[in-house]
């Protein structure tokens, strides 16, 4: 090879780094990506807003001098957390209880898992006009949540008030078909959860779960119809999960936003500040 041909060769490879160096950094960066959680990579967890907000601001407040940095995402229903979750836009989510989990995992196949139980929220029904269960009329309006197990949840609630009965005598699984006798001529009708607060004056009545309850500013425990008696049984049945995708259940994040929610001072703070409406897992 000449001097010249040596030249010409080196200006080429010079030419050609500037154009090799961005792949290289593509390459590399997987390599070196952070873990979730961490101060350069923070925790997305997604949740619904008000209730579950809330208290996810108090537990960010328990786990960041834990090293946990979260970034909390909003969201306005009950379906975009866990298509977010199974899509990889966020790394948890906390709203949803058991029997929400497993039919959203039937009904769509996300591969997700529980870690942890956080708070359950009592669901009521609220009356735009009516005082008392026996001030609805004949026919009354009622909305119900359009999802299969807080739907079934609100209409054991109207058997228990005595308004239907219901096959087998219901539960979370009920849904209007299992409705065996209706003496009121009550009305179901099927809405998004999260819009039935908002929907109220232009119904009879409406089965609300808490969170959006508290949010819309109606106190379960003071001026509904008909409220849940949180037993043992139902705490465990309808208290909400913290959910990652399967695979994360053993990471050391998931471990302590799990934890954060056992602790006793978020405990009594959610205690003071829900009156009641709103309980922590024992």
């Amino acid at each position: 090879m000449t001097m010249k041909d040596t030249v010409m060769l080196s200006r080429r490879l010079a030419l050609a780094v500037p154009f090799l160096a961005p792949f290289s950094a593509r390459l590399i960066r997987p390599a070196q990506a952070q873990d979730a959680g961490t101060a350069a990579r923070p925790l997305r967890v997604g949740v619904t807003a008000g209730v579950h907000a809330q208290v996810l601001e108090r537990v960010n407040s328990i786990v960041q001098p834990q090293g946990l940095a979260l970034k909390i995402t909003e969201f306005s229903d009950f379906i975009q957390p866990n298509a977010a979750l199974a899509g990889g836009d966020i790394d948890a989510n906390v709203y949803q209880h058991q029997p929400f989990l497993d039919q959203q995992v039937k009904e769509r196949g996300y591969k997700l898992a529980p870690v942890g139980r956080t708070v359950m929220t009592a669901m009521a029904v609220f009356g735009s006009k009516a005082k008392t269960v026996a001030d609805l009329p004949r026919g009354a309006r009622v909305a119900i949540p359009n999802d299969p197990t807080n739907g079934g949840r609100a209409l054991v609630l109207l058997a228990n008030a005595g308004l239907i009965t219901l096959r087998d005598g219901g539960d979370f699984k009920s849904s209007v078909v299992d409705i065996l006798t209706n003496p009121r001529d009550l009305r179901i009708i099927e809405l998004e959860a999260a819009q039935i607060a908002r929907t109220l004056p232009d119904v009879d009545a409406g089965a609300i779960t808490g969170n959006y309850a508290v949010a819309a500013g109606l106190d379960p425990l003071k001026n509904s119809l008909i409220v849940e008696t949180a037993g043992p049984a139902l705490i465990r049945q309808y208290c909400c999960l913290v959910v990652v995708r399967q695979g994360d259940e053993a990471k050391p994040w998931a471990a302590k936003l799990a934890g954060a929610y056992a602790d006793p001072a978020l405990k009594e703070w959610v205690l003071q500040t829900f009156k009641g409406a709103v309980i922590p897992e024992a």
